[in-house]
Protein backbone atom coordinates (compact mmCIF):
# COMPACT_ATOMS: atom_id res chain seq x y z
CA UNK A 1 0.00 0.00 0.00
CA UNK A 2 1.53 3.31 -1.12
CA UNK A 3 0.57 6.35 0.94
CA UNK A 4 1.58 9.99 0.58
CA UNK A 5 2.08 11.94 3.81
CA UNK A 6 3.32 15.45 4.61
CA UNK A 7 7.06 15.98 4.33
CA UNK A 8 7.60 16.93 7.95
CA UNK A 9 10.15 15.62 10.40
CA UNK A 10 7.45 14.11 12.61
CA UNK A 11 6.07 12.09 9.68
CA UNK A 12 9.51 10.99 8.48
CA UNK A 13 9.80 8.72 11.52
CA UNK A 14 6.63 6.74 10.74
CA UNK A 15 7.02 3.07 9.89
CA UNK A 16 4.19 0.62 9.26
CA UNK A 17 4.71 -2.89 7.90
CA UNK A 18 3.16 -3.22 4.46
CA UNK A 19 2.96 0.55 3.91
CA UNK A 20 5.27 2.36 1.49
CA UNK A 21 5.42 6.02 2.55
CA UNK A 22 6.18 8.85 0.15
CA UNK A 23 6.47 12.46 1.23
CA UNK A 24 4.89 15.48 -0.41
CA UNK A 25 5.35 19.22 -0.03
CA UNK A 26 4.10 22.30 -1.91
CA UNK A 27 7.30 22.10 -3.95
CA UNK A 28 7.23 18.37 -4.71
CA UNK A 29 4.64 15.61 -5.18
CA UNK A 30 6.19 12.17 -5.76
CA UNK A 31 5.40 10.63 -9.12
CA UNK A 32 3.21 7.58 -9.59
CA UNK A 33 -0.09 6.69 -8.05
CA UNK A 34 -1.13 6.14 -4.44
CA UNK A 35 -3.61 4.06 -2.51
CA UNK A 36 -4.07 6.76 0.10
CA UNK A 37 -3.20 10.34 0.99
CA UNK A 38 -2.84 11.87 4.45
CA UNK A 39 -3.85 15.44 3.81
CA UNK A 40 -2.67 18.26 6.05
CA UNK A 41 -1.05 21.66 5.78
CA UNK A 42 -1.71 21.59 2.03
CA UNK A 43 -2.82 24.71 0.11
CA UNK A 44 -5.66 24.28 -2.38
CA UNK A 45 -3.47 23.74 -5.43
CA UNK A 46 -1.45 21.01 -3.71
CA UNK A 47 -4.62 19.44 -2.30
CA UNK A 48 -6.16 19.20 -5.76
CA UNK A 49 -2.99 17.67 -7.17
CA UNK A 50 -2.94 15.03 -4.43
CA UNK A 51 -6.62 14.21 -4.89
CA UNK A 52 -6.01 13.62 -8.60
CA UNK A 53 -3.41 10.89 -8.04
CA UNK A 54 -4.16 7.72 -10.02
CA UNK A 55 -5.41 4.72 -8.05
CA UNK A 56 -6.50 6.76 -5.04
CA UNK A 57 -8.82 4.78 -2.74
CA UNK A 58 -8.96 6.86 0.44
CA UNK A 59 -8.01 10.20 1.96
CA UNK A 60 -7.39 11.01 5.61
CA UNK A 61 -7.64 14.71 6.37
CA UNK A 62 -6.00 15.52 9.68
CA UNK A 63 -8.64 18.14 10.35
CA UNK A 64 -12.04 18.02 11.97
CA UNK A 65 -13.76 19.97 9.19
CA UNK A 66 -14.19 18.22 5.85
CA UNK A 67 -15.76 20.74 3.47
CA UNK A 68 -12.41 21.76 1.98
CA UNK A 69 -11.83 18.14 0.96
CA UNK A 70 -15.33 16.73 0.45
CA UNK A 71 -16.13 19.27 -2.26
CA UNK A 72 -13.04 18.22 -4.27
CA UNK A 73 -13.06 14.48 -3.56
CA UNK A 74 -13.13 12.25 -6.67
CA UNK A 75 -16.02 9.76 -6.95
CA UNK A 76 -15.42 6.45 -5.21
CA UNK A 77 -12.73 7.76 -2.84
CA UNK A 78 -13.43 7.20 0.86
CA UNK A 79 -12.88 10.16 3.18
CA UNK A 80 -11.78 10.02 6.81
CA UNK A 81 -11.35 12.93 9.21
CA UNK A 82 -9.45 13.25 12.48
CA UNK A 83 -11.92 14.91 14.80
CA UNK A 84 -10.44 13.11 17.82
CA UNK A 85 -7.18 14.97 17.20
CA UNK A 86 -8.92 18.30 17.79
CA UNK A 87 -12.09 17.78 19.83
CA UNK A 88 -10.80 18.33 23.35
CA UNK A 89 -8.55 21.25 22.42
CA UNK A 90 -11.43 23.10 20.76
CA UNK A 91 -13.65 22.45 23.76
CA UNK A 92 -10.98 23.74 26.16
CA UNK A 93 -10.41 26.83 23.98
CA UNK A 94 -14.15 27.52 23.99
CA UNK A 95 -14.40 27.19 27.75
CA UNK A 96 -11.34 29.40 28.25
CA UNK A 97 -12.93 32.15 26.16
CA UNK A 98 -16.21 31.94 28.06
CA UNK A 99 -14.45 32.22 31.41
CA UNK A 100 -12.31 35.11 30.17
CA UNK A 101 -15.39 36.97 28.93
CA UNK A 102 -17.35 36.41 32.15
CA UNK A 103 -14.43 37.70 34.22
CA UNK A 104 -13.90 40.67 31.90
CA UNK A 105 -10.28 39.81 31.17
CA UNK A 106 -10.46 41.51 27.77
CA UNK A 107 -11.44 44.79 29.45
CA UNK A 108 -8.66 44.53 32.00
CA UNK A 109 -6.16 43.82 29.21
CA UNK A 110 -7.36 46.90 27.34
CA UNK A 111 -7.00 48.96 30.52
CA UNK A 112 -3.52 47.53 31.06
CA UNK A 113 -2.41 48.85 27.68
CA UNK A 114 -3.41 52.33 28.81
CA UNK A 115 -1.89 51.95 32.27
CA UNK A 116 -5.31 52.23 33.94
CA UNK A 117 -6.32 50.51 37.19
CA UNK A 118 -9.83 49.46 36.17
CA UNK A 119 -12.33 48.91 38.96
CA UNK A 120 -15.68 47.32 38.08
CA UNK A 121 -18.40 45.20 39.66
CA UNK A 122 -19.70 44.11 36.26
CA UNK A 123 -18.17 40.64 36.37
CA UNK A 124 -19.81 37.24 36.20
CA UNK A 125 -19.27 33.50 36.37
CA UNK A 126 -20.80 30.55 34.56
CA UNK A 127 -22.62 29.40 37.69
CA UNK A 128 -26.25 28.94 36.67
CA UNK A 129 -25.59 30.09 33.09
CA UNK A 130 -27.71 28.49 30.39
CA UNK A 131 -25.54 27.37 27.48
CA UNK A 132 -26.99 26.28 24.14
CA UNK A 133 -24.48 24.25 22.13
CA UNK A 134 -25.61 24.43 18.51
CA UNK A 135 -23.90 21.56 16.75
CA UNK A 136 -23.89 19.00 19.55
CA UNK A 137 -21.34 16.45 18.39
CA UNK A 138 -18.00 15.24 19.74
CA UNK A 139 -16.76 18.71 20.73
CA UNK A 140 -20.10 19.72 22.21
CA UNK A 141 -20.22 16.69 24.47
CA UNK A 142 -16.71 17.36 25.78
CA UNK A 143 -17.58 21.02 26.32
CA UNK A 144 -20.66 20.02 28.31
CA UNK A 145 -18.47 17.82 30.51
CA UNK A 146 -16.01 20.67 31.05
CA UNK A 147 -18.79 23.14 31.88
CA UNK A 148 -20.27 20.87 34.56
CA UNK A 149 -17.97 21.89 37.45
CA UNK A 150 -18.66 25.57 36.71
CA UNK A 151 -22.39 25.16 37.35
CA UNK A 152 -23.60 25.80 33.80
CA UNK A 153 -26.76 24.19 32.38
CA UNK A 154 -26.26 22.85 28.85
CA UNK A 155 -28.77 22.19 26.09
CA UNK A 156 -27.46 20.45 22.99
CA UNK A 157 -28.97 21.29 19.60
CA UNK A 158 -28.63 18.85 16.70
CA UNK A 159 -29.83 18.94 13.11
CA UNK A 160 -32.74 16.71 14.11
CA UNK A 161 -33.78 18.88 17.07
CA UNK A 162 -37.35 20.13 16.44
CA UNK A 163 -37.41 23.78 15.39
CA UNK A 164 -39.59 24.91 18.29
CA UNK A 165 -37.31 23.15 20.80
CA UNK A 166 -34.23 24.67 19.16
CA UNK A 167 -35.67 28.19 19.19
CA UNK A 168 -36.69 27.88 22.84
CA UNK A 169 -33.16 26.79 23.82
CA UNK A 170 -31.61 29.69 21.92
CA UNK A 171 -34.04 32.25 23.32
CA UNK A 172 -33.31 31.21 26.90
CA UNK A 173 -29.52 30.95 26.56
CA UNK A 174 -26.97 33.18 28.23
CA UNK A 175 -24.39 31.67 25.86
CA UNK A 176 -24.87 30.28 22.36
CA UNK A 177 -21.90 28.20 21.23
CA UNK A 178 -21.69 27.46 17.50
CA UNK A 179 -19.94 24.22 16.58
CA UNK A 180 -21.68 23.66 13.26
CA UNK A 181 -20.01 22.71 9.99
CA UNK A 182 -20.40 24.89 6.93
CA UNK A 183 -23.10 23.40 4.71
CA UNK A 184 -25.75 24.89 2.43
CA UNK A 185 -28.19 24.54 5.34
CA UNK A 186 -26.01 26.24 7.95
CA UNK A 187 -24.43 29.13 6.06
CA UNK A 188 -25.89 32.36 7.41
CA UNK A 189 -28.06 30.47 9.90
CA UNK A 190 -27.32 33.11 12.54
CA UNK A 191 -28.88 36.09 10.80
CA UNK A 192 -30.60 39.23 12.04
CA UNK A 193 -33.79 37.34 12.91
CA UNK A 194 -31.92 34.65 14.83
CA UNK A 195 -29.90 37.23 16.76
CA UNK A 196 -33.03 39.24 17.61
CA UNK A 197 -34.56 36.14 19.20
CA UNK A 198 -31.66 35.76 21.64
CA UNK A 199 -32.16 37.18 25.11
CA UNK A 200 -30.70 40.64 25.76
CA UNK A 201 -27.14 40.41 26.98
CA UNK A 202 -26.50 36.92 25.59
CA UNK A 203 -23.03 36.12 24.29
CA UNK A 204 -22.34 34.16 21.14
CA UNK A 205 -19.26 31.98 20.66
CA UNK A 206 -18.29 30.63 17.24
CA UNK A 207 -15.75 27.83 16.89
CA UNK A 208 -17.50 26.30 13.89
CA UNK A 209 -17.18 28.24 10.65
CA UNK A 210 -17.21 31.96 10.06
CA UNK A 211 -20.01 31.92 7.50
CA UNK A 212 -22.48 30.55 10.04
CA UNK A 213 -22.99 34.16 11.15
CA UNK A 214 -24.16 37.11 9.08
CA UNK A 215 -21.35 39.50 10.00
CA UNK A 216 -23.33 42.69 9.33
CA UNK A 217 -26.18 41.40 11.48
CA UNK A 218 -23.70 40.52 14.23
CA UNK A 219 -22.24 44.03 14.18
CA UNK A 220 -25.71 45.54 14.35
CA UNK A 221 -26.66 43.36 17.33
CA UNK A 222 -23.43 44.27 19.12
CA UNK A 223 -23.75 48.00 18.43
CA UNK A 224 -27.37 48.09 19.56
CA UNK A 225 -26.39 46.55 22.89
CA UNK A 226 -28.68 43.57 22.33
CA UNK A 227 -25.76 41.13 22.45
CA UNK A 228 -23.48 41.03 25.44
CA UNK A 229 -20.53 40.14 23.23
CA UNK A 230 -18.97 37.58 20.94
CA UNK A 231 -16.09 35.11 21.00
CA UNK A 232 -14.93 34.43 17.46
CA UNK A 233 -12.29 31.90 16.49
CA UNK A 234 -13.65 31.99 12.95
CA UNK A 235 -14.93 34.98 10.99
CA UNK A 236 -16.48 35.94 7.68
CA UNK A 237 -14.39 37.08 5.90
CA UNK A 238 -11.39 35.06 7.04
CA UNK A 239 -8.73 36.16 7.64
CA UNK A 240 -10.39 39.26 9.03
CA UNK A 241 -8.87 42.18 7.11
CA UNK A 242 -7.11 45.11 8.72
CA UNK A 243 -9.55 47.87 9.60
CA UNK A 244 -12.59 45.59 9.79
CA UNK A 245 -15.10 46.93 12.37
CA UNK A 246 -15.04 43.71 14.41
CA UNK A 247 -11.44 44.48 15.45
CA UNK A 248 -12.50 47.61 17.30
CA UNK A 249 -15.46 46.26 19.27
CA UNK A 250 -14.61 46.17 22.97
CA UNK A 251 -16.89 43.20 23.67
CA UNK A 252 -15.54 40.99 20.89
CA UNK A 253 -12.68 38.55 21.50
CA UNK A 254 -11.08 37.27 18.31
CA UNK A 255 -8.61 34.44 17.83
CA UNK A 256 -7.31 33.58 14.32
CA UNK A 257 -8.84 30.11 13.79
CA UNK A 258 -6.50 28.47 16.28
CA UNK A 259 -8.98 26.78 18.65
CA UNK A 260 -7.51 23.36 17.85
CA UNK A 261 -3.88 24.46 17.82
CA UNK A 262 -1.38 23.22 20.39
CA UNK A 263 2.41 23.31 20.43
CA UNK A 264 2.49 19.53 19.90
CA UNK A 265 -0.22 19.37 17.24
CA UNK A 266 2.01 18.15 14.40
CA UNK A 267 3.53 15.44 16.60
CA UNK A 268 0.05 14.33 17.66
CA UNK A 269 -1.01 14.36 14.02
CA UNK A 270 1.85 12.01 13.17
CA UNK A 271 0.89 9.69 16.03
CA UNK A 272 -2.70 9.67 14.81
CA UNK A 273 -1.50 8.82 11.30
CA UNK A 274 0.60 5.94 12.62
CA UNK A 275 -2.42 4.39 14.35
CA UNK A 276 -4.60 4.98 11.29
CA UNK A 277 -2.13 3.31 8.92
CA UNK A 278 -1.66 0.38 11.28
CA UNK A 279 -5.41 -0.21 11.22
CA UNK A 280 -5.51 0.07 7.43
CA UNK A 281 -2.57 -2.31 6.98
CA UNK A 282 -4.20 -4.85 9.30
CA UNK A 283 -7.46 -4.75 7.37
CA UNK A 284 -9.37 -2.99 10.14
CA UNK A 285 -11.69 -0.06 9.52
CA UNK A 286 -10.06 3.08 10.99
CA UNK A 287 -12.15 5.56 12.93
CA UNK A 288 -13.30 8.81 11.38
CA UNK A 289 -15.00 7.53 8.22
CA UNK A 290 -17.18 10.27 6.77
CA UNK A 291 -20.50 8.98 5.54
CA UNK A 292 -22.32 10.59 2.64
CA UNK A 293 -24.59 13.36 3.87
CA UNK A 294 -23.07 13.30 7.35
CA UNK A 295 -24.50 16.12 9.52
CA UNK A 296 -23.86 17.66 12.91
Amino acid sequence: MRVLVPDREEFRTLAVEGVDLAFYSPEHVPGGGADGVVLWLAPAKLRDELLALPGLKWVLTLTAGIEHVANALPPGVTLYNAHRLHDRTVAVHTLAGMLAAERGLHRFRDAQRGGRWLRTMDLGTLDGARVAIWGYGHIGKILEELLGPFGAHVTGIRSRTPEAERDAALAGADWVVLLLPSTPETRGIVNADALARLKPGAWISNQGRGNLIDTEALLAALDSGHLGGALLDVTDPEPLPEGHPLWSRENVLITPHIASTTRDLIARGAEYTQAFLEAMAAGREPEGRVEAGQKY
